[in-house]
């Protein structure tokens, strides 16, 4: 098994900007993630199989709902808290780090933010725990960057709502134990739901053949008749605005965790120039490797201080769904553009699963589209300096 030699770039001492407790929970999940995820992520990557043993770990570490109160199972952490945890996991796997953030972002928070108090002691601590994994269904097959015009819909039938339709690239869907969905109900107006595994006419095919998230789990939601009990929908938020502020939750996450994926490429190549011999020197010592790697930490310096900031606002709750886009957008895109310079530094070897890279790489073009695609992240930002809508 491969031995986790990662050391965290920090080059303008960003650590100093963080308290105790942020140290302490980030060096706890890096601990975890070396002990429990690098030493067998590739064999699941290359096996296309989600290493199930891990969601223990998961929830040990407080990685599913770290900022949901500690009265519903969650830890009680700040967003800078979350934000570190997630750059752990994403630096360990896309895959592994997807799953922390449905159930912690599309999932509990949701439960939690729009759920009554009823729903919320039954659902979350559960989720907490692992013992339930839970899954987010908006996207449809014909609905992507256009998710008000999802055709999923539910009727009222007295004691009970009829639900149809369906949903996909879900995470976590073949094993989910709930999902919560959105689906449009008779006037047209978008509703949150709880559905629960073992509900007739509920099923959850797997995705196949993913050249990326290959240690994740992805497949569809289907409902065919599905009868809902009222007592499941989620009653404090309804309209686009309720799965759109889970994905502002969700998306913060993806920013930290892009910069862990960063973070390990760059970390990979330096080690790599260091020990890799050419023309009798280490491949370090040439302007054009130097160049590469200079690019590199620069770059993550900048993505650590956007993200960090950003987490300041959140913790204020000040910060807006346009910059919560704009920092998905840009450590993502960086991350991407790192994995593969990463990669070349490398040669043939980058390619080979005895280095993670190329592993990062195809995980990151999954990250670069779901939750809001590089472009759509752009018009957001478009929209929000000029006040003009580009999506009409």
């Amino acid at each position: 098994m491969a031995t986790d030699l990662f050391q965290s770039p920090d080059y303008y001492n960003i650590d100093e900007l963080l308290s105790e407790e942020h140290i302490l929970v980030r060096n706890a999940t890096r601990d975890w993630v070396k002990k429990d995820v690098s030493p067998v992520i590739e064999e699941y990557a290359q096996k296309a199989e989600f290493p199930q043993h891990v969601v223990k770990g998961l929830a040990e570490v407080g990685a599913f709902g770290p900022y949901i109160p500690e009265e519903y199972g969650g830890a009680g952490l700040d967003q800078i808290s979350y934000g570190l945890m997630m750059q752990e996991i994403e630096r360990g796997d896309s895959g592994i780090r997807s799953t922390c953030s449905v159930q912690s972002s599309l999932v509990m928070y949701p439960i939690y933010a729009y759920g009554n108090e009823e729903q919320r002691k039954k659902y979350l601590p559960k989720l907490a725990s692992g013992e339930y994994l839970g899954s987010f269904g908006l996207t449809e097959p014909d609905f992507g960057s256009n998710p008000g015009g999802m055709v999923t819909n539910f009727k009222d039938k007295g004691d009970h709502y009829l639900l149809n339709g369906s949903k996909m690239w879900i995470s976590n869907a073949p094993f989910c134990d709930v999902a919560v969905v959105w689906a449009k109900n008779e006037e047209g107006r978008i509703h949150g739901l709880v559905v629960e595994r073992g509900m007739e006419g509920f099923t959850t095919p797997e995705t196949h053949n993913k050249w990326s998230l290959r240690a994740s789990s992805t497949g569809e939601l289907v409902f065919d008749n599905v009868k809902v009990p009222k007592e499941n929908l989620l009653p404090n938020k309804s309209g686009l605005g309720a799965p759109l502020g889970c994905l502002d939750s969700a998306r913060y996450g993806i920013a930290w965790g892009a910069l862990g994926a960063a973070m390990d490429c760059y970390d990979t190549a330096l080690r790599y120039s260091k020990e890799r011999v050419q023309f009798d020197r280490p491949i370090a010592g040439f302007q054009l490797q130097q160049k590469k790697l200079a690019e590199m930490i620069t770059e993550i310096t900048k993505a650590q201080l956007l993200v960090w900031r950003l987490g300041k606002l959140k913790n204020e709750n000040r910060a807006t769904s346009a910059q919560i886009s704009m920092a998905k957008r840009n450590n993502v895109d960086m991350a991407l553009k790192i994995a593969r310079e990463a990669r070349q530094m490398l040669g043939g070897m980058g390619i080979t699963g005895e280095y993670p890279i190329m592993r990062h790489m195809m995980n990151l073009e999954s990250v670069v589209t779901y939750e809001g695609t590089h472009d759509i992240h752009l018009l957001i930002t478009g929209l929000d300096i000029t006040g003009e809508n580009a999506f009409k």
